[in-house]
């Protein structure tokens, strides 16, 4: 049976990355996906490509009118709204005493505003629909901090403790939504591609990155699709609030 038979899926970030591997994933089960993301060339080659289980909407996810007209051109075009990830975001290197005001501003507003008003916007939807099930994109630096992106740790931390209030509101309310968080390790993805030939000392930055996952590389776009789809689907159905970690290892 196909995990995602009948669900439709809003993905933020969807044209590329964990989005676009996720989109593909949930068409492969059986699912519509409804890909939302600035880049509306890439987005809507790929909804092409996919065919008819797939529609683009542009969307800032910075900006609530546009939230809300994603998620109304979702029910237009497919008539309701079980799932919404959370997946556009930006990473940034600096420090508290080099971040200026309007970077870390620019930072937490697509990472932590733009999850927020992803939520608040699907969920009136997945109440009319029955339930639903919501995927918000931390990392292992919502986790563990690091040195070397403060704004970025600032803003994954705030989704993760978002999840949670999302994940205990709606149980309390009896909505039947879940939300969880999804914490990736370093993916493979056009987000750290300018990285990986920067010199880290006497290494690459592929290099000194792979050797901070204790399986010795770089995770795959569909390999934290994989885990997303089960969220999605009812296999997690007793899952909610939780964090879900795909690291190879680097916070053990």
């Amino acid at each position: 049976m196909l995990r995602l038979d009948g669900k439709v899926v809003l993905i933020s970030g969807g044209a590329s990355g964990i989005g676009a591997a996720t989109a593909r994933l949930v068409v492969r089960e059986g699912g519509r996906a409804v890909l939302a993301d600035r880049d509306e060339a890439r987005g809507r080659a790929l909804a092409g490509e996919l065919g008819d289980s797939t529609y683009f909407v542009p969307l800032d996810v910075a900006d609530e009118a546009a939230w809300n007209a994603a998620v109304s051109a979702t029910i237009e075009k497919f008539g309701v709204l079980h799932g919404l990830l959370n997946a556009a975001g930006v990473g940034v290197r600096n420090s508290i005493e080099d971040c200026s005001l309007a970077e870390f501003r620019r930072v937490n507003d697509i990472n932590a505003l733009g999850t927020f008003l992803g939520c608040k916007a699907a969920i009136p939807p997945m109440k009319q629909a029955g339930g639903g099930s919501i995927v918000n994109i931390s990392s292992v630096l919502g986790l563990r901090g690091a040195s070397y992106a403060m704004a970025y740790c600032a803003s994954k931390g705030a989704v993760r403790l978002l999840t949670k209030h999302v994940a205990l509101h709606c149980a309390q309310m009896h909505y039947n939504i879940r939300c969880n968080s999804v914490h990736p390790g370093y993916i493979e993805t056009p987000m750290i591609a300018p990285r990986l030939d920067q010199p880290v000392g006497n290494m690459s930055g592929r290099q000194w990155l792979e050797e901070l996952h204790p399986l010795g590389r770089l995770g795959r776009a569909e390999e934290v699709a994989n885990m997303i789809v089960f969220l999605l689907s009812d296999e997690s159905s007793f899952s909610t609030g939780s964090e879900f970690v795909c690291d190879g290892g680097l916070t053990a």
